[in-house]
């Protein structure tokens, strides 16, 4: 069935899954009942009001022309990137594991690779990966470690190229590798609750990250912080939002015992703190608390010592946040310099992300 024959309630339901919405988040953000998304979605009631699929449009912050297949939404990522394939091939590989390079060389490439995707060089770090991967292989006997980081830095990059099938896969096999180190296995946790929730498994990756959390409390307080933010946002994602508020008080209790101690590379610190509180916010739907927090977090200190990839991503779910509340409170988007300044940022990139490019031009920037 190609998308243009897929029917509008499929398509909804997809969307949906997508902005990680469950059917009753999504039908109280529309003023309806959850038996009448399901009835909807199920294409036991026609959809063929549009000024109703334009409602649904902006709740899923879609173009109303994608929700009826009139085109194709832009691919995730910046741009197409061809060595997707490569990757793929080289988790395929079981074979031929010999090292071809010294335990010193593969340690040198593996923090260039961690230190190229941090600067939100993706496709140079896709490119870098099958030998990467293939050399972490090859030295597992001496220095598992290496490997389980080279398997997290392919996670986290086939997440962040809308890949997150296979990314899973790519964290999946970290888990596998670190064995019983606490601290190696709770990092690649991380990487599991990531791309659980890029799926949209958001209950999943709860019960993941915090049964992960418990065995990496002991081994690293950064580790065990990061697992709980991750955690945090599955439960919100899920809907809970005291769960959601409770682990990020826990996270935030962490975060000031590290000091900015971050041996495994999760990012963590009370930066990643703040602006889990600003996604959680965003997650239960109160735009206005997420503008507010989001505010107090990019004049932070915290905000600065972020590596690229953390603030980029971050200001992604930030304009999320932005355009909810353009539909709620629009002087509070327009006329505040911050909130246009953040547009501007996210409208530049491409693709935009839905509904960033409009807003753009609704408040007068251009990307």
């Amino acid at each position: 069935m190609t998308s243009a024959d897929e029917p509008i309630g499929r398509r909804v339901a997809r969307w949906r899954a997508r902005r990680r919405m469950t059917q009753q988040m999504f039908a109280d953000r529309l003023g309806r009942s959850k038996s009448w998304v399901d009835k909807t979605e199920r294409g036991v009631r026609p959809l063929d009001r549009y000024p109703v699929i334009q409602e649904i449009a902006r709740v899923l912050r879609v173009d109303p022309l994608v929700l009826l297949g009139e085109h194709r939404p832009p691919p995730i990522g910046a741009g197409p990137v061809d060595g997707v394939d490569g990757i793929r091939a080289a988790l395929a590989r079981y074979d031929d594991h010999r090292a071809t390079a010294s335990v010193a060389e593969t340690g040198r490439h593996v923090a260039h690779a961690w230190l190229t995707y941090q600067h939100a060089h993706y496709a140079q770090v896709v490119r870098l990966l099958p030998r990467l991967l293939h050399a972490a292989q090859g030295v597992r006997a001496q220095e598992p470690g290496l490997l389980v980081q080279a398997y997290r830095i392919t996670s986290s990059v086939l997440v962040k190229l809308g890949e997150a099938d296979l990314g899973w896969l790519a964290a999946d096999r970290a888990v596998a590798v670190a064995g019983g180190d606490a601290a190696l296995a709770g990092a690649a946790a991380v990487s599991v609750g990531q791309a659980l929730r890029a799926l949209g498994r958001d209950r999943l990756a709860l019960v993941a990250t915090l049964a992960a959390a418990r065995r990496a409390a002991p081994a690293s307080e950064a580790v065990h912080g990061a697992l709980l933010l991750q955690a945090a946002l599955a439960a919100a994602g899920c809907g809970d939002a005291h769960r959601a508020e409770e682990l990020i008080e826990r996270a935030a209790e962490v975060a000031a015992r590290v000091a900015g101690d971050d041996p495994h590379r999760t990012g963590f610190g009370p930066g990643a703190v703040e602006a889990a509180r600003v996604v959680a916010a965003l997650e239960r739907g109160d735009a206005e608390e997420a503008v507010r927090r989001h505010e107090q977090t990019v004049r932070g200190q915290a905000w600065r010592r972020l590596p690229t990839e953390y603030r980029a991503a971050y200001l992604v779910d930030a304009a999320r946040a932005l355009v909810d509340a353009d539909a709620v409170a629009p002087a509070e988007v327009r006329c505040r310099p911050l909130a246009r300044t953040v547009v501007a940022e996210v409208a530049r990139a491409h693709p935009a992300p839905a509904g960033v490019a409009r807003l753009a031009t609704l408040v007068g920037l251009t990307r």
